[in-house]
């Protein structure tokens, strides 16, 4: 009787320590697709889920949705992004883009002479990861949802934008971009929402943008997003519309937003803007987890 009874204890104290999950979400896979179209779309009505990626594997990226960027590219930004583990994985739920510190010889690397920055700087001083879903993941409007918590510190400088399909063809700004969130360390209390065309840029200083207050931004989840459509694209943090632009109708120099466009997610560190007040290195490394990523459609924008 004893035995028995010490056995039942044993049993009781096991089922009360069950470990729980850290990862405070709905646990989905690809192959609960179906669920997740039930579940996730009654929020938007005539709305269907068309691609996703709920990050629930380990390893590196799904290479069926996304590619990874390498090397300069950009802005003059100080990072070099690789495909390396250190900076860009999944694990836990979560896919992971992380910037360290580091020293990265630039592969491109010319001379010290040569007119292009990319091919001008021996090496990076800095590592980090940008992910694309180019060619592999495009749409024309719809809302494109992102659940993220943001790295921090002064020279900090994570994005979550789109680009349109033509940009080799015809570049920068011509193809347009839709930065549906960005953010810098040196400004710690504010999002932005931004858009860029040939006409509305900032190289011009007449970029399309609004902010918005965060009160967290590195303690919190928060949920970036764009609903875009024909006539305009709504900037959204946590359900709230903080920017609306607008389709004038005249022609693709104010509104190139009739085509598809690819995502792409990235940290950044210094640049043109990130780098305004300088970069911290005190504060590497730094994370930026991704809960998931998102995109519904309807079946008709007509």
């Amino acid at each position: 009787m004893n035995k028995i009874f010490f056995l039942v204890i044993i049993l009781f104290s096991f089922l009360g320590c069950k470990p729980h999950s850290s990862k405070n979400k709905t646990t989905i896979t690809p192959s609960k697709k179906e669920n997740l179209d039930m579940v996730e779309t009654s929020a938007y009505k005539d709305m269907k889920l068309v691609w996703y990626d709920e990050f629930d594997y380990t390893g590196k990226p799904n290479t069926k949705k996304w590619s990874t960027e390498e090397g300069f590219k950009r802005n003059r930004e100080k990072q070099y992004y690789t495909s390396n583990k250190k900076n860009i994985r999944v694990e836990d739920g979560f896919l992971i883009l992380e910037a360290h510190k580091d020293s990265v010889p630039n592969a491109n690397f010319e001379s010290d002479t040569t007119k292009r920055w990319q091919e001008k700087w021996r090496y990076a001083n800095y590592s980090s990861a940008s992910l694309t879903s180019k060619d592999k993941g495009e749409w024309r409007y719809g809302r494109i949802e992102i659940r993220a918590n943001l790295p921090k510190g002064k020279g900090m400088w994570p994005a979550i934008w789109m680009l349109g399909e033509n940009w080799k063809q015809i570049g920068w700004p011509e193809t347009g971009e839709i930065d549906i969130m960005e953010h810098v360390g040196y400004q710690a209390d504010s999002i932005f929402g931004t858009v860029h065309t040939k006409t509305f840029n900032h190289m011009k200083g007449t970029q399309q943008g609004k902010k918005i207050f965060i009160k967290d931004p590195y303690d919190s989840f928060h949920v970036f997003a764009i609903d875009w459509t024909p006539n305009k694209i709504d900037f959204l943090m946590d359900g709230k519309v903080y920017n609306t632009f607008e389709n004038r109708h005249k022609t693709t120099d104010e509104w190139p937003f009739d085509q598809k466009f690819h995502l792409k997610i990235n940290i950044a560190v210094g640049g043109m803007l990130g780098g305004r007040k300088g970069i911290d290195d005190a504060v590497f490394p730094q994370r930026m987890l991704v809960d998931y990523v998102r995109v519904y459609q309807k079946e008709s924008y007509e």
